[in-house]
C-alpha cells in the first residue's frame, strides 16, 4: 500500500520531485548493456545519424551509483527537455554549430567538458566511444551545492495516472523500426511490464535483468533533416515533438489508439484517446519512442504479426 507517501510526478511512484538530470546514452550494440536506466523516470528513443537510435533518459526520483556509456547531445533534445524546466544536462561533446544552441537553451550544460574525470571516467573494460560513465550523485552535489545552480524539480509534463479504459487490442508483442535499430516489446502478465529487446537481443540492463516499463508509448512524429552533421558528414536527424499527431499507449498486455498535442515547447504533452478523454498511464517507469513509421503488433488472437493501419 502506498498510503499517502509523497509521489513522484513523472512515475506515480513513492518518491520526491528531486531536480531533474537528462543524460544522453549510447544505444549502439557496443553501448549494451547499458547501466543506471533501471533507475530512470523517463526514457525517450531517439533516431540520430545512421538510422540509428540514442537515448535520454530522465532521472529525479532515485539515482543510481552509475549511469552511461554517456555521448554527444542532439537537436531533439532542445525540444524534449524544454517543457521540464531548467534541468541539468548530462552529455558528451556536440558538434561545433550545435554548441550555440545548447549555451542559449534554458539548461543548465553539465556536460563531461566541463566537469572533472572523477565525475565522467572511463571504463577500461570497455571501448572507446562506448566507454564513458558518469556519476550522477557527484554530478549534482557539484551543481548544487558547490556552484549553487538551481535546477529544477520533477512536476507533471502532461500525462495523467489511473486505470485504463476499457477496449484496447491485447497484444504479444509490438515491434517499432527505425532505419537501423529495432525496438521489440513483449508484455509479461507476471512482471505486469513490457520487456525490451533491441535488435533482436534481450535489452539488458547493468545488472542483469531485462529492461521494461508497465507504460510504453509510441509516438508518431516527422523525422526530418536538420542542419547539423557528424564528422563524418551523417545528417542529424530531428524528431518533432511539438504540434500534434498520433500513437499508442502500450499498458496491461493491450494497445489502445492515442492522439498526443504540445502547443509549444514549454508545454507538456496532452495524450488523449480518440474520443478525447485522457490516456491514462500506468504508474512506473516511462518509455516514450519517437518513431517515424507505424509499429508492427503481433495479436494475441491472430498469434500473427499485422501492421497497423
Amino acid at each position: 500500500m502506498h498510503g499517502d507517501a509523497p509521489r513522484n510526478s513523472l512515475t506515480n511512484l513513492p518518491g520526491k520531485n528531486g531536480e531533474i538530470l537528462a543524460v544522453k546514452i549510447d544505444d549502439t550494440p557496443p553501448a549494451h548493456p547499458q547501466v543506471g536506466l533501471e533507475s530512470a523516470d523517463v526514457v525517450y528513443i531517439e533516431q540520430v545519424e545512421g538510422g540509428l537510435t540514442r537515448l535520454l533518459a530522465i532521472f529525479s526520483n532515485t539515482l543510481p551509483t552509475r549511469i552511461g556509456p554517456i555521448r554527444s547531445a542532439r537537436i531533439s533534445d532542445i525540444d524534449l527537455l524544454a517543457q521540464y524546466g531548467k534541468v541539468g544536462f548530462a552529455f558528451s561533446g556536440a558538434q561545433e554549430k550545435f554548441e550555440p544552441v545548447i549555451a542559449s537553451a534554458n539548461l543548465y550544460n553539465l556536460s563531461a567538458e566541463r566537469n572533472p574525470p572523477s565525475i565522467y571516467s572511463r571504463d577500461l573494460t570497455r571501448s572507446e566511444p562506448t566507454n564513458m560513465f558518469l556519476d550522477p550523485s557527484a554530478l549534482l552535489h557539484k551543481s548544487i551545492i558547490t556552484e549553487g545552480k538551481s535546477i529544477a524539480t520533477a512536476k507533471s509534463v502532461g500525462w495523467n495516472f489511473g486505470a485504463a479504459p476499457a477496449g484496447g487490442v491485447p497484444i504479444q508483442s509490438a515491434e517499432i523500426k527505425w532505419p537501423a535499430s529495432r525496438y521489440s516489446v513483449k508484455w509479461s502478465a507476471a512482471e505486469k511490464r513490457w520487456t525490451l529487446s533491441v535488435d533482436g537481443k534481450p535489452d539488458l540492463g547493468g545488472n542483469g535483468t531485462e529492461l521494461g516499463s508497465p507504460t510504453f508509448v509510441i509516438q508518431k512524429v516527422s523525422i526530418t533533416n536538420s542542419i547539423y552533421h557528424d564528422k563524418v558528414g551523417g545528417i542529424t536527424p530531428y524528431s518533432n515533438t511539438v504540434g500534434t499527431g498520433t500513437g499508442y499507449l502500450l499498458r496491461d498486455g493491450k494497445e489502445f489508439p492515442i492522439n498526443w498535442s504540445r502547443p509549444d515547447s514549454l508545454s507538456g504533452t496532452t495524450w488523449t484517446y480518440p474520443d478525447g478523454s485522457s490516456a491514462n498511464f500506468g504508474t512506473g517507469q516511462i518509455w516514450i519512442a519517437l518513431a517515424g513509421s507505424e509499429p508492427i503488433f503481433t495479436n494475441i488472437s491472430a498469434g500473427t504479426s499485422a501492421k497497423t493501419k
